[in-house]
């Protein structure tokens, strides 16, 4: 008999349905989601708009590849660019975060032909050759992943990036708010000399937007608060409510050519008819708004209740690092309130829920962290 390949640890809990920014188990125990299968749920469990985009295409056509018309994908593009501010961009389409990364940095390098990449400390890009190559996690990189080309400097040091970033290096690739690595925003003066140093060198910046993009943070993409514009965008995540789904959004400075990047599955009719609902239900919901919105209301909340070491993130995307490892804490929300949340690092409880979240389901979590903070400082 054949077994999983063991990779991950797993609570003994099986999710059998959702709905909104809930779950329920095989035993019809009702979870709060306030992580999103890590942020991937943008607009809610089983939207039925999402739910009859997707039914109806594939009732009438679910694959066919690149080779052919696929008109959905061009109201894919258009509907992005409108929504995140980048109607000038052209997107290519795959099927991941990592596999998106991957094709930037290689477009990239195809643009200027170099090799140098700068990345950053506490940075995560994916697990594929490329992307794990720029992430600074040596246990995940295998000694076949070629790295030699990658720099790390220190994250949110203008001063490092103004002498890292040479007219040698290809591609600056950095997350506008580090999530694996502890929900670490960049600053604007970081974001400003990363703009400034690759226009100077002919380096191309790719903002890696997996996690922090498609509205999580109030506003389409997170460097957007720093008044920035980047050579590539990162997109996967959020972009298809749980359909695997990936993009790179790409500066005009770039000339397509046949053979340049391909895929097989990118740009399915099923997986754009995805992302054409996730888009039409942000607009509509006005789900960027309601992310900032919300997200304030959870960071003075948060705050009301104290007991941290740090608050850190943007709309819902939020960090709360504690000076003891909150496993426990993580556990007692899990298993004694219902509710699903996320860790950086083991001192960090990560919150990254549906962007349709209400104050309503905000105040459940905020009643049941209130009361194991103060039991944990007893």
């Amino acid at each position: 008999m054949s077994h999983l390949f063991d990779v991950y640890p797993i609570y003994d809990i099986e999710p059998v349905k959702a709905e909104g920014s809930y779950l329920w188990d095989q035993n019809g125990t009702k979870y709060l989601d306030l992580y999103g299968g890590h942020a991937v749920i943008s607009v809610g469990h089983c939207h039925p708009y999402y739910v009859d985009k997707l039914t109806k295409q594939l009732n009438a056509i679910s694959f066919y590849s690149n080779s052919v018309k696929i008109s959905i994908q061009e109201e894919l593009a258009e509907k992005l660019g409108e929504l995140s501010g980048y109607p000038d961009y052209k997107l290519f389409l795959c099927n991941s975060g990592a596999e998106a990364n991957e094709n930037a940095l290689k477009l990239a390098s195809f643009h200027n032909g170099r090799t140098k990449v700068i990345s950053f400390t506490k940075s995560f890009h994916g697990r594929t050759a490329g992307a794990v190559a720029a992430t600074d996690n040596p246990s995940i990189v295998a000694p076949v992943n070629y790295k030699e080309h990658v720099t790390f400097l220190p994250f949110n040091d203008a001063a490092a990036a103004e002498e890292g970033i040479t007219d040698e290096v290809c591609a600056v690739i950095v997350e506008g708010i580090q999530g694996v690595g502890g929900i670490n925003v960049c600053t604007d003066e970081f974001l400003q000399t990363l703009r400034r140093k690759c226009d100077e060198t002919g380096a191309i910046l790719i903002l890696d937007s997996v996690q922090c993009g498609y509205g999580r943070t109030g506003k389409f993409f997170s460097h957007q608060f720093s008044g920035i514009t980047p050579d590539i965008m990162s997109m996967a995540k959020g972009m298809g409510n749980g359909f695997p789904i990936g993009g790179i959004l790409i500066s005009p400075k770039f000339k397509a050519s046949y053979g340049l990047l391909g895929t097989t599955f990118g740009g399915n009719h099923l997986a754009c008819a995805a992302g054409v609902a996730v888009l039409d239900i942000m607009k509509e919901e006005n789900l960027i708004a309601n992310a900032a919105q919300i997200g304030e209301y959870l960071f003075e909340g948060i705050k009301a209740i104290g007991g941290y070491k740090e608050l850190r993130g943007r709309g819902l995307m939020i960090g709360i690092e504690y000076d003891f490892p909150v496993k426990d804490l993580r556990n007692k929300l899990l298993f004694e309130h219902k509710m699903f949340t996320g860790v950086a690092g083991a001192n960090t409880i990560r919150l990254l829920p549906s962007l349709a979240l209400g104050k309503a389901e905000a105040d459940l979590f905020l009643e049941a962290l209130k009361k194991e903070v103060s039991v944990a400082a007893v």
